[in-house]
This record gives C-alpha cells, sequence and structure tokens, in this order.
C-alpha cells in the first residue's frame, strides 16, 4: 500500500451503539469498491493495473485496499503510519465479496472491532475457471499502534460449518495474535497465501 495522506478525513466519529458489556457478536458491513470507497493513489499509464482505496468500515473503523493485477491486500482498522509495509494476499487471482463481518466485544459504553470475517474468492484449477471459496479472518488495526493482519484461512467450499469455525478462529486467537511473528491458523486445503513485508 502506498502512503494515505489524511485518513482521519475519510472517516466519521468512533461512536458505537450499547453492547451488553463483554458480549462478542457480529456486525455486518457492506464494501463497494464505488460507493464507499476513495482512490488514493493508481497506476498512471505504462506503470500495470494498480490502486490504492481507503473504505467505510464500522463505525469510523476503515477499510483499506491494495489491488494489483487481479488480486486483493485488504487491511481492516487503523494502519500504521507506513502503509507500504505489508502485502497480504492469496497467490492467484482473486476478489472479495462485498460483505464484511466484524466481531465486536462490548468495552464499557464503547463496542470494539477486534477481527474481521470476509470472503474472498480465488481462481483455481489448471485455468483458473473453478472458484475457491475462502473465509479470511482478520485482526484488526487499533488507534495506538495495534496493528491488523491476516490471522487464519478457513476453506469454505464445501464446508458447512466454514462460518462457526471462522468466528471461533476470530474469537480464540484474533485479540492476542502477534502479526508478522505468529503463523496463521489454516482450516481446510485452502489456497497458497503469502505476507510480503517491505
Amino acid at each position: 500500500m502506498r502512503n494515505l495522506p489524511v485518513l482521519a478525513a475519510l472517516l466519521p466519529c468512533l461512536a458505537a451503539p450499547a453492547f451488553a458489556d463483554g458480549v462478542v457478536s457480529s456486525v455486518y458491513t457492506e464494501l463497494d469498491w464505488k460507493k464507499s470507497c476513495v482512490t488514493y493513489a493508481q497506476a498512471d499509464e505504462g506503470e500495470g493495473d494498480w490502486a490504492d482505496l481507503a473504505c467505510s468500515g464500522y463505525r469510523g473503523y476503515p477499510v483499506m485496499i491494495a489491488y494489483d493485477d487481479a488480486r486483493e491486500s485488504l487491511y481492516y482498522g487503523f494502519p500504521g503510519a507506513d502503509m507500504t509495509d505489508v502485502w497480504e494476499s492469496f497467490v492467484a487471482f482473486n476478489t472479495s465479496a462485498p460483505k464484511v463481518e466484524w466481531r465486536i466485544k462490548a468495552r464499557g459504553e464503547a463496542a470494539i472491532p477486534f477481527a474481521t470475517i470476509h470472503r474472498r474468492s480465488v481462481a483455481g484449477g489448471e485455468d483458473g475457471s473453478q472458484k475457491v471459496e475462502v473465509l479470511v479472518v482478520s485482526k484488526v488495526g487499533q488507534p495506538g499502534g495495534v496493528a491488523g493482519c491476516t490471522v487464519g484461512l478457513v476453506l469454505a467450499s464445501g464446508n458447512a460449518q466454514a462460518n462457526d469455525e471462522a468466528r471461533k478462529l476470530a474469537d480464540e486467537k484474533a485479540r492476542s495474535f502477534e502479526c508478522g511473528k505468529d503463523r496463521r491458523v489454516m482450516v481446510g486445503d485452502v489456497p497458497d497465501f503469502g505476507r510480503v513485508d517491505n
């Protein structure tokens, strides 16, 4: 991802509705590149096919998208000062679904999102014509420097328990997961996925 000049100007306040203290629940938001995102950097002619977008997420927590050659790297929550440091995506062509599930824990008057679950469609088969559905579980980046990253991947194609498995993974691992240090959890035979630290 490239540098984002003024992220705060794109975001609403962090106020959240009341939830029962300590309870974990899900909230869903829509991710529409045309309606809820701002493109702040993109390739000039002859530079390839890439773009960086900042999108509205949950109650002021943004979704950042780095698109490059039919692949997407997504970051949920508040990024660090340097947004060029990490690329996380599938090796094959992939696209994200329009709905994001945020796992929320009530804390006093606030409801803090600590993880997301987001379905991705990944090209499979020798010619890429088959689609493999994967739920990507991510830690949400927090104000003050707690980084976000991918915690685990759950194969959704042919797996009726995928949503429950993804929520369990989010609830048990995301808050204590150390980005860049802990190993991602793989549930099922998921397509190749990588992280590049620049």
